[in-house]
């Protein structure tokens, strides 16, 4: 069955119509003739969309909740078993309700592609995780869901529904996506002028972005390797030298002059001796480069010009920025730099040419360990011009020994080495011999030798020669591999410090393997779990991954075993021995890498058991007598009752009732606290947060506990709150009943100011306070961090004051709610508690299903 096509409609904030588009093209489809049906859309509350619901056919979503009533959420079993062409299912990025069989709105969305269902979604910028921390920075509140960036990229279209900021606050302001309530509230907040501006722009970006993914997608099948100029990208080639800096910031201000751009800096690490990178140089430039927003990459190549042409095509750059050759000044006029290079290879890339302090001064080059075409070919032309004019000159001087005319051409066979290497030099000393034996061995103008001795000073002449000749070549071999050695070698130093300063995903490393290779695409393999002949992709970079280790299509294909179950495979050209062994050393550093984030998985594992297994021994601790002392009075009272009850007094029969109510409380509210320190320490508390008062919390915290000493003084006009009222009840409960017991005969008092806003922020959102005073002894200042871990008493007071739990599990539930929990000195004696949790979007109540259609609107 073939897979059913996503579209999302996508939204830089809520109200700009994303739902009513949606609903818009689901009433198209219906028209054209598909069967559409509904799986849940929200209207939030807007005539509008609501009107639009109206012709469709919408499959009941189910509540998901205790007894059926809780949230609505997509009925995936009865969408699957109506099967309609197109199903409309709205917020991408919702995450369900506790109890439904997946936890987020998109992996339901997963199911329903997966039968060939077409599904209509919406989703908003300030929703996709990429975006979380500037969303959050705009808007000073954090986005309560987000959706992985890969799984929005996966849609098969993503449409942009975008009206003016200025139009948004109007929409808003007659009331047509808040209620009246809340409107001024949002125009002063989240609905500011620039805080909209802001989010459409980081909205338009994002959408670029995924264009920009797609027409390389679309240039990569179609084979097209010309230029595209659909943005600006700017290259900046760098030598690793100080120049670099300066090319950068030329860089950077031609991309400051058009809106929306790339800067790239790439650095050619080259396999010979030409280079001249200083690793302190080239730090400061990739800094730099990261401090003006572009991105830092090396690549290894032979040929510096051509290698930063491909990688310039590869990223589809419109201009690049390289500096005026240092070298000599016969190679800028022969163009033998590689800023002549670039120029004359660049095609319809633009080449800007920037001169620099130490352009132009001829600064000496280091010797090439690598001979190279021209050094041979030069080679070649002097060993047949050096000999014959050492014979044109000797011959001037006719008085000159056979020893001298020997020792000359010697020197000629030697200068030829040095140029050209062996076979040149080879070529040299043969014709050398045949020229001394031609015009200074007897018989003159013959090729015979008469003079034994004459030939035996010619052979040692060309042994001397082809001797000097290999040594020579030698030095050039070894000073070859020295260079390349070098250069892997500060390519796997790169590789171990990007290690060390950050935390990889294996995704991200194959990105830096396909960058470095300069391939097409790379991927890690692993054996195949059942049958161990195969292989699984686990994954890749690039277009399309490459494929599995040992079925290779081409030559361009290449991979490397990092372990016996573990391969990591290159595709897109072919590789020289020297990249060879790099990948060995890259197939080396994923299989660490994995171990490594197999190892931090396990150590957080072992951290939570270590600090469980901490809590049971504490608790065990604390069952070992708080919890016996309650139990053994209960016990006795009980036994007494039973046994005398006919002889006890009437009054002694109540005093033992209210003991066993006494001790039956203290139950009670100890095991409380240590199952609640007990969710705390699992990590399972999960907080079902409304729109709540202050005073509803209070008033129901404290029944029970005896209010002749506790005194209420709350602001009328105290703004409503985010929280769990279950756990803010506990919250507040456990705190006065901790002033109680340690602050005897002193007047508990529970202040609220007026507003919360404007003072104190929470993550940059801002709470409301309420604070908790006793005028007790006090808590010294070293003191107040352990008191609020578990099983703390103060002054360890063994006198029934409970095991310590009380404050530790108020801190633990403020904070799943993500409030904070702090104390303070009291002035005059004692001590405060500040509880701070955050302000709620209307000072109105809601119900949980309320809230979550308002919070989470498109």
């Amino acid at each position: 069955m073939a897979r059913g096509t996503l579209r999302i409609f996508l939204g830089a904030a809520p109200g700009v119509g994303m739902t009513f588009a949606m609903l818009q093209e689901a009433h198209q489809l219906l028209g054209s003739g598909r069967d559409v049906a509904v799986g849940i859309a929200l209207d939030h509350g807007r005539v509008e969309t609501r009107e639009l619901m109206t012709g469709l056919e919408v499959i009941t979503p189910r509540l998901v909740g205790p007894h059926g009533i809780g949230v609505q959420e997509v009925d995936v079993d009865a969408v699957l078993a109506r099967h309609p062409q197109v199903a409309v299912v709205d917020e991408y990025a919702h995450t369900n309700a506790p109890g439904s069989r997946n936890r987020q709105r998109w992996q339901d969305i997963e199911e329903l592609l997966g039968a060939g269902i077409d599904v209509l979604s919406t989703v908003s910028a300030q929703q996709l995780a990429s975006l979380e921390d500037v969303v959050s920075a705009i808007t000073e509140v954090p986005p309560k869901e987000t959706v992985p960036d890969e799984i929005v990229r996966r849609a098969d279209q993503i449409e942009l529904v975008d009206i003016s900021p200025e139009l948004l606050r109007q929409r808003l302001s007659d009331g047509n996506i808040y209620p009246r309530d809340r409107v001024d509230a949002a125009l002063a907040n989240e609905f500011r002028l620039g805080n909209l501006f802001a989010l459409r722009e980081v909205a338009l970006l994002w959408l670029a972005d995924r264009v920009d993914e797609g027409l390389a997608k679309y240039r990569a099948s179609q084979g097209i390797t010309a230029n595209w100029p659909a943005r600006e990208r700017v290259v900046v080639g760098l030598t690793g030298g100080p120049e670099g800096e300066v090319l950068i910031r030329r860089a950077s201000r031609i991309l400051s002059r058009v809106n929306g751009g790339d800067l790239l800096a790439v650095h050619v690490r080259l396999s010979d001796l030409k280079s001249r990178e200083s690793p302190l140089a080239l730090e400061a430039q990739r800094q730099l480069v990261t401090d003006l927003g572009g991105s830092y990459h090396t690549v290894s190549g032979d040929d510096a010009a051509e290698t930063l042409l491909e990688f310039a095509r590869s990223v589809n750059a419109t201009q690049i920025v390289v500096g005026v050759s240092r070298g000599r000044l016969t190679s800028r006029l022969l163009g033998s730099g590689v800023g002549s290079k670039v120029v004359r290879g660049s095609g319809d890339i633009d080449v800007h040419m920037v001169s620099h302090p130490l352009g132009g001064r001829g600064l000496p080059r280091v010797t090439s360990g690598g001979l190279g075409r021209a050094r041979t070919t030069a080679g070649f032309v002097l060993a047949v011009l050096i000999p014959v004019l050492a014979t044109a000159l000797m011959s001037l001087a006719p008085e000159l020994n056979f020893a001298t005319h020997v020792l000359v051409h010697l020197t000629g066979v030697m200068a030829v080495a040095f140029i050209g290497g062996l076979w040149p030099a080879v070529l040299a000393a043969i014709l050398d011999s045949l020229l001394l034996n031609y015009f200074e061995t007897d018989p003159v103008g013959t090729f015979s030798i008469s003079d034994p001795q004459n030939l035996f000073a010619l052979l040692v002449f060309l042994g001397a020669a082809i001797a000097v000749s290999l040594v020579v070549g030698l030095s050039a071999r070894r000073a070859q591999e020295a260079a390349r050695a070098r250069a892997e070698a500060a390519t796997l130093a790169d590789l171990a410090r990007d290690a060390l300063i950050a935390d990889d995903t294996i995704a991200a490393f194959l990105d830096k393997v396909r960058e470095t290779f300069q391939v097409r695409s790379a991927g890690l393999f692993t054996r195949a779990a059942d049958t161990g002949d195969g292989w699984d992709l686990q994954a890749h970079s690039g277009e399309a991954p490459p494929p599995p280790p040992g079925t290779e299509k081409s030559g361009a294909d290449a991979y490397e075993m990092a372990d016996p179950q573990t391969a990591l495979v290159v595709s897109g050209r072919t590789l020289t021995a020297g990249e060879r062994r790099l990948l060995t050393a890259h197939g080396a550093h994923v299989l660490l890498l994995r171990q490594r984030h197999a190892l931090q998985l396990r150590l957080r594992n072992t951290t939570k058991l270590a600090e469980g297994n901490s809590i049971r021994t504490s608790i065990l601790r604390a069952v070992s007598h708080d919890l016996r002392t309650p139990l053994a009075g209960i016990k006795l009272a009980v036994t007494a009752l039973q046994r005398q009850k006919r002889r006890l007094p009437e009054e002694i029969q109540d005093e033992m009732l209210d003991t066993i109510d006494s001790y039956a409380d203290r139950l009670d509210s100890l095991i409380g606290n240590l199952l609640d320190m007990s969710r705390i320490s699992s990590g399972s508390t999960a907080p079902l947060t409304t729109p709540v008062t202050w005073r509803d919390a209070i008033e129901d915290a404290l029944r029970g506990l005896p209010g002749g000493v506790i005194r209420i003084d709350l602001a009328p006009n105290m703004p409503a709150i985010d929280a769990d009222l279950g756990m803010l009840e506990r919250v507040i409960a456990n705190i006065v009943e901790n002033a109680l017991k340690y602050a005897p005969g002193s007047d508990i008092v529970i202040v609220g100011p007026s507003s919360g806003s404007g003072a104190a922020t929470i993550n940059g959102r801002p709470c409301g306070e309420l604070r908790i005073v006793d005028h007790g002894q006090g808590v010294p200042a070293a003191d107040v961090i352990a008191m609020f871990q578990p099983f703390q008493r103060l002054d360890d007071a063994p006198e029934g004051l409970g095991i310590g739990l009380g404050l530790a599990v108020a801190k633990g539930f403020t904070e799943a709610m993500g409030g904070q929990l702090t104390a303070e000195p009291t002035p005059g004696g004692g001590l405060t508690i500040v509880i701070r949790l955050p302000l709620s979007a209307g000072p109105q109540l809601m119900s949980p299903k309320t809230r979550d259609a308002d919070s989470s609107a498109p």
